[in-house]
């Protein structure tokens, strides 16, 4: 009961203070032994000090984990084992055979089956204007508690290096977002393993845990990174289902989930110009470094005082958005594409040629994107047909 009282408290918290006060009314705040090292490493500030240097770009990290959660649950539910022979062999089949996408193309899909695919990963954004905070909740795999040392927080893992149809890969990137974190770089994480793949149907509590930095201490000349697992326990309780799910704007926690996992970054320093409604600057950033999602990803706008036509969208990435709007802004006979071959090495490349000011919408300064397995990974600037 007093373990899912805290955890119902963090999730409703929209401040860093907020979440430092009610650890401190639990007794874990300034017990340093209630903390663990992230990925079992004391010096883990020269890798998760070290990851993405756009807010934006961190977030999508979060995104891509979730949609890998939702791919792997409908993997492991099926009965496949996700790194062997008989799971798909790309992302593409996975979509064609887990959701029966033509192609394995969100384009393909009309957009009342998009909007039902996005009831899998919603992006939710709550607190106030200038300091939101965002929730990532997916309805993927989910975790049992005794698992996340070596799933949330493990670093340098291999966890997803042998499935062939998941978009990431190296088990770091899910950590770049800890830096634009308040000033304590505060996470909560909250996770339960889905029903149709747990081992022990009896024994499937939640978990949850916070992960704070902490400045140097002792000798030691840099942060260090740190979860809290009480008596090398990670924090559980047992309900059928969390209030995890905005109702209607501008009400945040109201809808059941059952099982998946949610993250919440607390204070989260998105940069002053993708603070505004959600669904406006924040959604093409992410358009655009997200430009072939495996999945469509709901965004609610949950802060209050604005007002909009619509408090939350479906995001599908770029390809889909020029796919959908082209005949109004891209000219004929584009896009084009075709492959490229340097250095032994092969690309495929894709050309839009937009029409004058149509393109202010889908970016900004970018003139030339590079991306691997669907998300950014570069960019080169328009100057460059210059």
């Amino acid at each position: 009961m007093e373990n899912e009282k805290l955890c119902t408290k963090l999730l409703r918290s929209e401040s860093e203070h907020e979440v430092i006060s009610y650890l401190e009314d639990a007794g874990y705040w300034n017990d340093p032994s209630a903390w663990k090292y992230y990925g079992d490493m004391e010096n883990n500030f020269s890798t998760i000090g070290n990851q993405q240097r756009s807010p934006a770009a961190a977030l999508v990290e979060k995104l891509i984990n979730s949609v890998d959660a939702v791919l792997i649950k409908e993997c492991l539910s099926r009965g496949i084992h996700p790194e062997s022979s008989n799971a798909p062999s790309d992302i593409s089949k996975a979509l064609m055979d887990f959701f029966g996408i033509r192609e394995g193309k969100l384009s393909n899909v009309e957009i009342y089956e998009r909007g039902l695919l996005a009831d899998n990963i919603s992006l939710i954004a709550t607190g106030d204007k200038k300091n939101p905070s965002y929730t990532i909740v997916d309805r993927g795999e989910g975790q049992y508690p005794d698992d996340f040392p070596d799933t949330f927080f493990s670093l340098n893992r291999s966890n997803k290096l042998r499935i062939p149809f998941v978009q990431g890969k190296f088990n770091m990137g899910g950590t770049g977002v800890l830096q634009f974190c308040g000033e304590r770089n505060l996470q909560l994480v909250i996770s339960r393993r889905h029903k149709g793949i747990v081992n022990k149907a009896s024994d499937n509590p939640w978990g949850f845990s916070v992960v704070r930095r902490e400045d140097p201490s002792m000798g030691i000349r840099s942060s260090t990174y740190k979860y809290l697992a009480p008596n090398d326990r990670i924090l559980r309780f047992y309900v059928d289902s969390i209030a995890a799910l905005p109702g209607k704007y501008p009400r945040s926690y109201i809808y059941p989930l059952e099982s998946g996992t949610v993250i919440k970054l607390f204070d989260y320093q998105i940069g002053p110009s993708l603070r505004t409604v959600a669904l406006l600057d924040l959604y093409n950033s992410l358009s655009l470094l997200l430009p072939e999602v495996a999945l469509p990803i709901r965004v609610f706008e949950r802060r209050p005082g604005y007002r909009a036509h619509s408090y939350d969208s479906v995001l599908s990435g770029l390809s889909v958005r020029l796919e959908e709007d082209k005949r109004e802004n891209v000219e004929p006979g584009f896009p084009s594409s075709t492959r490229l071959s340097l250095m032994g090495q092969s690309m495929s490349v894709s050309v839009f040629a937009f029409k004058e000011g149509a393109d202010e919408k889908y970016k900004k300064d970018e003139g030339i994107i590079f991306t691997v397995n669907g998300q950014t990974q570069g960019s080169l600037s328009k100057a460059f047909f210059t």
